[in-house]
């Protein structure tokens, strides 16, 4: 009888017990701000690059010389991004409909990123596509 009165009143091993329930929850939360924060910074960063590299194509004196100066600002500002695969990014250089314009959309498969295969809940799409408008003569 001595020894269920002394099993009733411990409670060491209680912090344990609810750090076992707990800390599965904490990890995974953590986890997923890491994966989301890594997929939010690759898609800013292929806005980026969408940006910075209709700013470069607006040189081109037409649509071939655009879309080859786009491509390789691409591939050289790729480096400067550490989740962006050059190689896993497609370069599309078009008129826009607005006369004068043309845009410039980038397509990056981020299907290479590390985040894909920590998860099997609902993730963003691993295709990323961006653009950007530039409007041709100034004003």
């Amino acid at each position: 009888m001595l020894y269920k009165g002394l099993f009733l009143r411990c409670r060491r091993g209680g912090a344990a017990i609810e750090f076992a329930i707990v800390a599965p929850l904490f990890i995974l939360t953590l986890l997923t701000l890491v994966a989301y924060a890594i997929y939010l910074n690759t898609a800013h960063a292929v806005q980026q690059i969408a940006a910075d590299s209709a700013r470069i194509a607006v040189a081109g004196l037409n649509e071939e010389e655009r879309l080859h100066l786009a491509r390789s600002y691409v591939s050289s500002a790729a480096i400067s991004y550490p989740f962006i695969d050059a190689a896993m990014m497609d370069v599309d250089v078009g008129d826009d409909p607005e006369p004068g314009q043309f845009t410039v959309r980038l397509s990056y498969d981020s299907a290479g990123l590390p985040i894909w295969n920590l998860f099997t809940f609902t993730m963003p799409e691993t295709r990323i596509e961006r653009y950007a408008t530039i409007r041709i003569g100034g004003i």
